[in-house]
């Protein structure tokens, strides 16, 4: 009885969340045509997305640097990149943090490491996107503006970065997200570790792959990767690593490359 009551609290708080936060149709349909590879999605999937949107947008702030101004079609379009891996899993696995920064392109981030010797190493890395444990999360505005078109090439900076916080759910970006059970997690460490060390002879070999190559850097990134690739590329991704897509579509409870109905 309790549970159903708190169950019904919950609905009608979110429902006056989406009216607050509604997403004009003008809006909507705008964004929608910014991101042609969520035309695989079903009318209702769609509308489900649009409510989640909403949601998220209520619990995220957002802020331009450089002098950019994030306007609420900016902020709509990165929203419902974000929210597309957990349609399915609700908004529960971002709520680490709140703040996301928009940059106008890309920016250069100082970086220092110490190698095996000891030695101190410093070097500036390129980022178009950068998601930190507790945030903020930043994302480059150039690479967000193009997701429509990068998809081409499974590329998709928002789904990129947002993958890695839903990897830190558990404390750690190392290619396994939360999941519940110690033999789940073995089957999932098992599996995607044998994909990354093949992509990682693939890349070695120069083979062209739907899969960014970036991905062979470390399996967290290779996670990642791999997940815009579910999202923005389905079709070639399952042609590629089947049992990667086959994990990624029962933990996300979504099936991209399959046809619409």
């Amino acid at each position: 009885m309790i549970r159903g009551w708190l169950s019904r609290l919950r609905a009608q708080r979110e429902q006056r969340i989406v009216r607050r936060r509604a997403i004009s149709d003008e809006l909507w349909l705008e964004t929608l045509a910014s991101l042609p590879f969520l035309a695989r999605w079903s009318a209702a999937d769609l509308e489900a997305l649009r409510r989640m949107t909403s949601l998220f947008l209520d619990e995220k702030e957002f802020a331009g640097a450089g002098g950019l101004e994030v306007t609420d079609a900016m902020a709509v379009r990165i929203a419902v990149q974000a929210c597309l891996p957990v349609l399915r899993l609700g908004v529960q696995p971002y709520r680490g943090f709140v703040g996301i920064v928009v940059h106008p392109d890309e920016v250069v981030a100082p970086r220092e490491v110490m190698d095996d010797d000891g030695v101190v190493h410093n070097y500036d890395e390129v980022l178009s996107g950068e998601a930190m444990e507790g945030g903020p999360l930043m994302l480059s505005w150039t690479d967000v503006h193009a997701a429509g078109e990068s998809a081409d090439w499974a590329y998709n900076v928002v789904i990129h970065e947002f993958a890695h916080v839903i990897d830190m759910g558990d404390g750690e970006a190392d290619g396994v997200p939360p999941l519940s059970g110690v033999e789940s997690r073995r089957r999932w460490r098992e599996l995607i570790q044998a994909e990354y060390e093949q992509f990682c002879r693939w890349t070695d070999e120069g083979r062209d792959t739907v899969l960014d190559p970036y991905g062979a850097s470390e399996i967290g990134e290779f996670f990642a990767v791999a997940v815009e690739a579910f999202f923005v590329a389905p079709v070639d991704m399952r042609g590629q690593h089947p049992q990667l897509y086959a994990l990624f579509a029962g933990y996300f409870q979504q099936d991209p490359a399959a046809p619409q109905a």
